[in-house]
């Protein structure tokens, strides 16, 4: 957890500056593809994930070091060879993965988050998911375990083919010459984020396009065919917790509406979107039928909202650096304490997203959020030991749940004027 956080110190930052960088870059050339609260409720998606991950609230029913001493045929040492294989082995067991959970109807509760945007750039890459407490992937790495991989090598090649997917959501790079044939480049994986009749459910590499070539999932961009983004059954929230559990919910009730009993069982194991026959006349649910007359989700923001909405960010990632960086303090302090505050960040994402859906109570939630925080700091004189840093965080940490309680129900409040007066219009 200590060394996942430190690295997330550096990739953080970084990938903040490139989404920065691409908006600067779209508003130059007059092609905008960042829209704000998108773009807040995408980076707030990776900060759960993050978060997620540093507290380890997830399990693998097989690691791949019990693998390794159990099936390997023979051991061999680490060399550049050999790490060169581990990437393949990850990145064939990473489209496997990646494609189970585009066609079984479980699965794709833990990628739902990921293609929730209707927008295509870096900071989508960032909606990464919360949902998934059992991990399979080490199973599809069995041919690697065979041949005795080092359980080091993956250890390190692992982070490193997470992060080269992030490069290629972008609407600003086109045709990239002969690498279309070798690597996953914008192009195939806009394809892949499409929801365009012809685009659906193709493209599933992560890192290398012969997979998708080799097992037919291949589909090459046409320019004919503008790409059209994000899911057929649309989110219509900015809320990453919502999204992250509304497939599920959806496969929950469904199960217990329906009278069959059969389909009670096997909607879970159906392909991607079966529902019962039933459930469907009953129970039917919006999808996109043309995609090329939709209205994209949005929520009126006005310049000083979205400048709020700037600032809220940089503080999110400030205090979920001070988590990532001291995490070792905070498990002296009591495991418990790490743990209190990787709820009180998923509180703080839960309440600013549904402050951006504009949801009646919002600032209620807000409210109450920070007085908690407040109380704590004033019972406790410091912040998760930060007095041990320096004796300031404790007082601006109050001045800022002060002002972000106030600043909520101001806007909250100044959004539901206008809402009333758009109604009787």
């Amino acid at each position: 957890m200590e060394t996942y956080g430190k690295i997330l110190i550096i990739a953080m930052p970084l990938f903040l500056l490139l989404v920065v960088f691409e908006k600067w870059y779209g508003w130059r050339k007059g092609f905008d593809t960042v829209r704000t609260l998108d773009m807040v409720s995408s980076l707030s998606s990776g900060v759960t994930n993050s978060t997620k991950d540093v507290l380890g609230l997830s399990i693998a029913i097989i690691t791949y070091g019990w693998l390794v001493n159990h099936l390997a045929i023979t051991h061999i040492q680490a060399s550049w060879l050999v790490y060169v294989i581990a990437f393949l082995a990850l990145d064939f067991a990473g489209y496997w993965t990646h494609r189970l959970a585009h066609t079984i109807n479980f699965f794709w509760n833990n990628h739902l988050v990921h293609h929730s945007s209707e927008e295509f750039n870096l900071a989508c890459a960032l909606r990464q998911s919360i949902s998934v407490f059992v991990r399979i992937y080490a199973v599809l790495l069995i041919p690697a375990a065979l041949l005795g991989v080092p359980e080091k090598v993956i250890a390190v090649v692992g982070p490193l083919h997470l992060f080269a997917q992030f490069w290629y959501h972008t609407r600003h790079i086109n045709r990239m010459g002969f690498l279309e044939y070798i690597i996953v480049t914008p192009a195939h994986h806009r394809v892949h984020h499409a929801i365009n009749p012809e685009y659906l459910d193709k493209n599933y590499g992560q890192i290398f396009i012969f997979w998708d070539r080799l097992f037919g999932t291949f589909q090459e961009e046409q320019a004919s065919i503008p790409a059209v983004y994000g899911v057929t059954r649309p989110v219509r929230t900015w809320n990453p917790i919502k999204i992250n559990f509304m497939h599920m919910w959806l496969l929950i009730k469904d199960a217990w509406r329906t009278k069959n009993w059969k389909d009670k069982f096997r909607i879970w194991f159906m392909p991607l979107g079966w529902r019962p026959a039933d459930v469907i006349e009953k129970y039917p649910v919006y999808k996109i039928e043309d995609v090329c007359h939709f209205e994209k989700y949005d929520t009126p923001a006005s310049k000083g909202l979205q400048a709020y909405l700037w600032a809220q960010l940089i503080c999110v990632l400030l205090l979920v650096s001070y988590m990532f960086a001291n995490v070792a303090m905070l498990k002296q302090l009591g495991i418990e304490q790490l743990f209190i505050y990787g709820a009180f960040i998923f509180l703080q994402v839960y309440a600013l997203t549904e402050f951006m859906d504009q949801t009646k109570y919002a600032w209620v939630l807000e409210a109450i959020k920070n007085i908690a925080c407040i109380s704590l700091i004033v019972k406790n004189g410091e912040w998760f030991g930060s007095n041990a840093i320096s004796t300031a965080i404790a007082p601006a940490l109050i001045a800022y749940f002060a002002i972000s309680t106030v600043a909520v129900y101001l806007f909250s409040k100044i959004a539901q004027q206008n809402n009333s007066q758009v109604s009787l219009a």
